[in-house]
């Protein structure tokens, strides 16, 4: 598919991967906007998008297609040093006196109160991006607004501050809000607790190599990037704080080492986690960190890995024929979204279009594009901080993340009160195919099926990662929970190792306190019959059978798909060995030559490889992990 929006021609010169240059963002910004803007309420205080309400009501998703989309035109008109020649500021300032003229009101203009998060929460939210529209934009719309509409918009997001958000990254939407009322001198002991109050949360939640739990616990997803992130580095650059630019800074880049590999050679981001209809904003750390000098990557490769990532969802129809963003991934896609998804959801997407906060000769746009990370040889990038395993290959451009440390699962929840998230709970995700929904059959999942009833993964407990030359592993353990039935086990147990090299993950399982009539089941990856990529799965130990299972609903990239599967009865302690694979590559080796010897002995697991006569050790009591 084409993208309806009207774009420049590819400049392959400059840009030889993508085509993209800054002409391009800046007319897919006007575009996108353009499009949105034709469902503004009268008094333009509303974008009330057409679609499906979210959990929060419809005044409260037009309040988020004002917010969300004045966070591109200021993006858009602040890169240019106040230049807007389509007029987006005029539009926004009438949108933000008539909001704001009597909130709460029910009339065709007010916005929503903010309130609790639990009550009216998703208003805190949107005005984070309409404080920092306002901070971005202030001497060409903020300083000439009358000063009776000013204090009324200081009101309204005062609210922010006064009440109390969810338990995870919404504290820095508070944060957003007092740092604009500090920037233009209406700053307080109540700002001031505010921004403390989420600085001092961030250090607890920051786990190391770069990344953040999404709140207590261990939520790590793409809300690193586009808020945990972004927030505090983007008011570190805006104030011109060094002290917070070192600080937050110095974290981006250790982020970006890692987190810009996850983009695949088509510039997919990788699928995993929730809020992806948010798309092409899991760019937006990347372009961050080439504005602000705090990137490991080159000016060529971060703008390779921005517009890839734009232009691979501009081209498979993100935007539908009539300009807006749809609620999913390509196009639109049901199990992509989260209750809280509404018409103008997507269009936090805006947060990629800080990248144009770099003007025109900045080094982002004016240096000739360089490959992506996941572009040059294979990489196996390990991260026992949040307990993950990155795998990508060259041949195919494929990035696959193996998932053993984050789960969403917040500290006070009972794992068996916990819904089976698929974004979270599977063993792999990639940057071509997507899970399975909760209601088909669980792709990447190692189940016991006890009384007919599978288990699902809720809780992972990481138990370390490493790598070495060309190859990596990480390892967990989780207690099956049962849907149906007695939701736990006394004593079962499922202790998990992954061991990448090349496109080949090794997968094994050590089951503990199966009881009797139980069995097991591991599936592979997810595709479709028109894909171009294939699954395998290839028992090595314990297995006993092999079949496909069907998944009606398919995924976010095949409206249908088919899930390679192993099974085997299990009582006990029991070992399991599986390889498993997700290429391109048209003459990939079949998985059963790729390995050239099984032996278990105990709870110790040695595999060797045929093609280097390498081998593989995994050892379960204590766990070591081993390649030579």
């Amino acid at each position: 598919m084409t993208s309806p929006l009207e774009l420049p021609s590819d400049d392959r010169a400059l840009s030889p991967h993508t085509g993209y240059t800054r002409a391009h963002w800046e007319a897919a910004a006007d575009g996108l906007l353009r499009a949105a803007w034709q469902w503004s309420t009268p008094g333009r205080a509303l974008l009330d998008l057409p679609g499906r309400p979210s959990g929060s009501g419809v005044r409260s998703d037009g309040l988020e297609g004002y917010a969300r989309t004045f966070l591109a035109a200021a993006f858009r008109v602040a890169g240019a040093d106040g230049k807007d020649p389509h007029g987006w500021l005029d539009r926004y300032a009438d949108g933000l006196a008539a909001g704001t003229r009597t909130p709460g009101r029910d009339d065709p203009e007010s916005w929503p109160l903010i309130l609790d998060h639990h009550v009216q929460g998703q208003p805190m939210v949107e005005s984070a991006s309409v404080a920092i529209g306002l901070r971005l934009t202030r001497p060409w719309l903020w300083d000439r607004l009358d000063p009776g509409v000013q204090d009324r918009a200081e009101e309204w997001l005062r609210g922010a501050l006064r009440h109390t958000p969810a338990p995870n990254n919404w504290y820095l939407f508070p944060y957003s809000v007092a740092a604009f009322l500090e920037s233009v001198g209406r700053g307080d002991a109540e700002t001031s607790r505010a921004k403390e109050r989420a600085l001092d949360l961030l250090e607890g939640w920051y786990r190391g190599q770069g990344w953040y739990s999404d709140g207590d616990g261990a939520a790590f997803d793409h809300y690193n990037g586009w808020a945990l992130h972004l927030y505090p580095v983007l008011d570190a650059h805006l104030s011109g704080d060094p002290e917070l630019s070192a600080h937050y800074g110095s974290r981006l880049r250790e982020h970006l080492d890692s987190f810009s590999l996850l983009f695949g050679g088509d510039g997919a981001p990788i699928h995993f986690g929730r809020s992806l209809t948010y798309r092409f904003a899991a760019g937006s750390a990347v372009a961050l960190g080439a504005v602000t000098g705090h990137t490991p990557l080159s000016p060529g490769a971060s703008r390779r890995v921005i517009s890839g990532s734009l232009r691979y969802f501009l081209d498979r129809g993100a935007t539908g024929t009539d300009g807006l963003l749809s609620l999913g991934w390509h196009g639109p896609h049901e199990a992509t979204l989260q209750h809280y998804s509404g018409p103008a959801s997507p269009y936090w997407a805006s947060k990629a279009f800080v990248s144009l906060l770099a003007p025109e000769g900045h080094p982002l746009w004016t240096a000739t594009e360089e490959p992506a990370p996941s572009e040059g040889p294979d990489r196996v990038l390990a991260l026992p901080a949040p307990g993950l395993l990155i795998q990508s290959t060259r041949a195919d451009g494929i990035v696959r993340l193996h998932n053993h440390g984050s789960d969403h699962v917040r500290p006070h929840e009972g794992e068996s009160g916990v819904q089976d998230d698929p974004l979270y709970s599977r063993q792999s995700y990639s940057t071509v195919t997507g899970p399975t929904s909760k209601v088909n059959a669980a792709d990447n999942h190692l189940a016991v099926v006890v009384a007919g009833a599978r288990s699902g993964r809720r809780s992972i407990r990481a138990l370390g990662a490493g790598q070495g030359d060309g190859w990596g592993w990480a390892a967990s353990w989780h207690r099956p929970v049962f849907t149906s039935g007695a939701p736990m086990v006394p004593g079962l147990r499922v202790e998990s190792v992954t061991v990448v090299r090349g496109r080949y993950e090794l997968r094994t399982h050590r089951v503990l306190g199966a009881p009797a009539g139980a069995r097991v089941e591991q599936t592979g990856w997810a595709t479709g019959p028109d894909d171009a990529v294939r699954s395998a799965l290839h028992g090595l130990h314990g297995w006993e059978t092999s079949d496909e299972v069907r998944a009606p609903q398919g995924t976010a990239y095949t409206r249908w798909a088919v899930v390679p599967r192993l099974g085997a009865d299990a009582e006990g302690t029991v070992l399991l060995v599986s390889l498993a694979s997700l290429t391109a590559e048209p003459d990939a080796t079949a998985l059963a030559a790729a390995v050239s010897a099984v032996n278990v002995d105990g709870d110790t697991v040695e595999v060797g490889w045929a093609e280097d006569g390498a081998t593989t050790r995994i050892d379960f009591e204590p766990l070591k992990v081993e390649h030579r």
